[in-house]
This record gives C-alpha cells, sequence and structure tokens, in this order.
C-alpha cells in the first residue's frame, strides 16, 4: 500500500503535439468513473497567448514576433530585461497558484491528472524556469531568485507517476503546423533530459495511433493503482 493519504498524482507531460491534451483528457474519462479525478493544467500557457495574440488582424503578426523574440532572449547568456523579467515572472506566479489548487484538490481527495509539471533540471519552455540566464543582481536578480524558489517548492511534490510522451520532429510539425520548427525540436530535446526529482517515468511512443498509446498509459496506471493503492482498475473500461 502507498504510504500517502491523498490520491495520486499523476503528470503526462510531453512536447506540442504529442497529443499530451488528448491523452489526459482520455485518462481522466476512465478514471472519473471509478473514483473523483480532476485534470490540473500547470503550463504557463505563454505560447497559446502568442499564437492567440498571431491570429489578430493588424498587429498581431507583429506582436506574436516580438514576444517570440523577448522569450528567447530571455533564454541566452545575455539574460532577459526588466520587462520581459517582470512578463516571466508574473507567468510563474499564475503557475504557482494553479499548482497550490491542484494540491488543495488533492488533499479534499481527487485523483489528479496533471497537464505538464514543473521542473528544475533545464531552463526554458519545457516547464522549466524562465529566469535562470538572468542576471544575479538588481530587480531582475532578485525575481530570478524568487522564481527559483516558487518551483523549488512546486518540485518538492513528486509525482507519483510521470507518463513521458515521446513524439519525432516530423510527426510534431505535421499535428502542429502552426508552431515553430526550432522551439518544437528544442522541447523535444529537453523533455527528453528531464528526471523529474526521480519520479517513476514510463516512456510511451507518442508517433504511435491514440489508441494504442492510450491502451499503454491505462495499463501502467492500472498497475500503479493496484500495487500501491490497493485499487482495482478495469483498463478495457471505454472512455465517456
Amino acid at each position: 500500500m502507498h504510504p500517502s493519504p491523498f490520491p495520486p498524482m499523476i503528470a503526462i507531460v510531453g512536447c506540442d503535439g504529442s497529443g499530451k491534451s488528448t491523452m489526459t483528457q482520455v485518462l481522466h474519462d476512465w478514471l472519473a468513473e471509478f473514483q473523483p479525478t480532476v485534470i490540473c493544467h500547470l503550463g504557463k500557457q505563454s505560447g497559446n497567448i502568442g499564437r492567440a495574440l498571431a491570429r489578430m488582424p493588424l498587429f498581431g503578426a507583429r506582436l506574436e514576433r516580438s514576444i517570440y523574440r523577448k522569450a528567447k532572449a530571455a533564454q541566452t547568456e545575455r539574460g532577459p530585461g526588466l520587462a520581459t523579467a517582470i512578463g516571466i515572472y508574473a507567468f510563474t506566479v499564475r503557475r504557482e497558484r494553479r499548482f497550490r489548487r491542484m494540491m488543495k484538490l488533492r488533499r479534499a481527495g481527487n485523483l489528479i491528472i496533471a497537464d505538464r509539471f514543473p521542473q528544475i533540471e533545464v531552463p526554458g519552455p519545457m516547464d522549466g524556469v524562465g529566469l535562470g540566464n538572468a542576471r544575479p543582481t538588481g530587480l531582475i536578480g532578485w525575481l530570478a531568485r524568487r522564481e527559483r524558489r516558487k518551483f523549488d517548492v512546486m518540485v518538492a511534490h513528486r509525482p507519483d507517476l510521470v507518463i513521458r510522451l515521446n513524439v519525432s520532429l516530423p510527426v510534431a510539425q505535421a499535428r502542429k503546423p502552426d508552431h515553430r520548427p526550432t522551439s518544437l525540436a528544442r522541447k523535444i530535446d529537453d523533455l527528453s533530459r528531464l528526471a523529474f526529482q526521480g519520479a517513476p517515468i514510463v516512456e510511451l511512443d507518442a508517433d504511435e495511433p491514440l489508441q494504442k498509446v492510450e491502451a499503454k498509459a491505462k495499463a501502467v496506471i492500472a498497475k500503479l493503482l493496484e500495487s500501491q493503492y490497493g485499487r482495482t482498475v478495469p483498463v478495457d473500461s471505454p472512455s465517456r
């Protein structure tokens, strides 16, 4: 039996185009048949905001390019400027609030399916710190230290299981044609290097058809629930 008095926390991680959001919904609908289950999105979602801006008439594309350039510059040795650093920190505060809400839901008895999960191993867009390359002095340095402390608190809560959806770059590009190939390539590389504080990780090939990946994910979760929580869950239960 699992020593934790709370239901499991399962993180689904993957690059854009890996089917991550679809997978989290499928797993939620399956598990919700047997116990209270909640999906919690833990990404900063700045990419979604940028792509939404790009679709705006007149100045949308220019705004999206400006956001992309500033986000890319923040990861260089030079680091971000003050305005960019404040924006990055604001996204971290937003992420932390969602994380706290998730932990509250877990304590209330809900099984958690986390869509993405924060990590401190690789700075940057794959749910890492955004101010890892910031200069250590002044207001920017203060923001960077506060951001790191917030991440340290979040990653102290290790998932019971991480399901990593590994997708190839050609497949990711085909599924997400509105995403920059260089951004997808970096996320794929970053994701492969994450250990999530030593949490159990199951690797799944996201290039395979969804039903096949779904069946493997269900089998892994069912094994976790039975071995560590004493719960038997049928894996052939149809999703709603």
